[in-house]
């Protein structure tokens, strides 16, 4: 039987919840992997999630030229909903922060809390490319 992976950096994810009206967070790698997730959000949930929002991070990666150069880094994207918005914010080499909110939300107060979180853990928060560990065909 395969043990489920464990959540250890959960805790600090917690710390973004401070803010009123913040849901949820997770960490999640660039290819769509969880990394972490904070304690009120399931780990399917938050998988599926991770997978979506890897997506929504290479979209609006690609349209960089539309600020001007193609090759200015991405750091961070905000979506809207009727009811509430995702930040999602660079966390390091190969990885990044989302964190669901209500539409009542500082969004100000938001972002300072992802920024400073990604700033305290540093290496923590990075998730480096995954390489081929297989032997050659």
């Amino acid at each position: 039987m395969i043990e489920p992976a464990k959540n250890e950096l959960g805790w600090m994810l917690d710390e973004v919840l401070k803010v009123p009206e913040a849901r949820h967070a997770i960490l999640l790698s660039a290819d769509g992997m969880l990394r972490a997730h904070s304690a009120d959000i399931g780990r399917d949930d938050a998988e599926r999630l991770a997978a979506g929002l890897s997506g929504v991070q290479s979209i609006s990666r690609s349209t960089a030229e539309f600020c001007g150069s193609a090759d200015s880094p991405w750091q961070q994207t905000l979506i809207e909903f009727a009811h509430g918005y995702v930040f999602l914010v660079a966390a390091g080499e190969g990885a990044h922060l989302a964190v669901s909110t209500t539409e009542h939300v500082d969004m100000e107060a938001v972002t300072y809390r992802m920024h400073k979180l990604v700033d305290r853990l540093g290496r923590e928060l990075t998730s480096p490319a995954r390489r081929d560990a297989g032997s050659p065909a």
